[in-house]
């Protein structure tokens, strides 16, 4: 089964006032060249303040070519427990708890949509969010993976930043797209939003290309340093 985790929690105490959050009309320059720092060994847990954790991340160009879905074998149920890695999620993100039936069917129950500050009462209403999505992985990294490594990080319950039950409606305007493109419908969630952005790429030593850098960083002045902790997947 997931981790227990104190999600509600965290989300509360990063909101940050909306006057604080309003997005700025100027535009860092692009990124001279790409920026390589020292990899971490699996396992190794560090923390540091969510800013510089951005500067951890790799700067380079991102490609898609290639990519397919099919290349990241997801919800599967690694515990045999009958319940697979979206149902583990909805389980353990529930405001109410459903009813577990036959297959982990999941009957009753109450989310609370980050994304767009609603509250859900069907698990049939509710996506699992690959905060940073599949195709995005692929072009920052992933397509260099082993197949395994790739079905690890489609069913990563270990980090609660790494999924999150969301509205659908919410998830599927995002697709599959970066910072740079979209952040959450409702504003008081966007520090939250990328900094834990920021934590999973670095958890999967993922790259950022320029535009994606410099918006995350223009996000995050806005945004109190947070201290994060990340423990490296890869």
């Amino acid at each position: 089964m997931r981790l227990a985790r104190t999600r509600r929690t965290l989300i509360a105490a990063l909101f940050t006032p909306l006057a604080l959050l309003a997005p700025t009309t100027a535009h860092a320059a692009p990124a001279a060249a790409e920026h390589r720092p020292a990899r971490h060994a699996p396992g190794e847990t560090i923390t540091l303040p969510v800013r510089d954790a951005l500067a951890e991340l790799t700067i380079a160009d991102e490609s898609r070519a290639g990519y397919s879905r099919d290349k990241f074998k997801h919800w599967t149920d690694a515990d045999k427990d009958g319940c697979n890695t979206r149902a583990e999620v909805l389980l353990e993100e529930a405001v109410t708890a459903p009813e577990v039936g036959p297959k982990c069917a999941l009957t009753g129950g109450s989310w609370y949509s980050a994304y767009d500050d609603r509250y859900l009462d069907s698990s049939s209403q509710l996506d699992v969010d690959h905060l940073v999505p599949l195709a995005e992985s692929w072009d920052s990294g992933a397509s260099t993976w082993t197949a395994k490594e790739r079905e690890a990080y489609a069913n990563d319950l270990d980090d609660p930043r790494a999924l999150i039950a969301v509205s659908a409606a919410s998830n599927r305007s995002k697709a599959d797209k970066d910072p740079t493109e979209w952040l959450p419908p409702y504003a008081p969630y966007w520090c939250t939003y990328v900094t834990n952005w920021v934590a999973d790429k670095m958890r999967y030593q993922l790259s950022v290309d320029p535009a994606e850098h410099n918006a995350l960083a223009e996000r995050l002045a806005a945004c109190p340093d947070q201290p994060i902790t990340v423990t490296y997947a890869r």
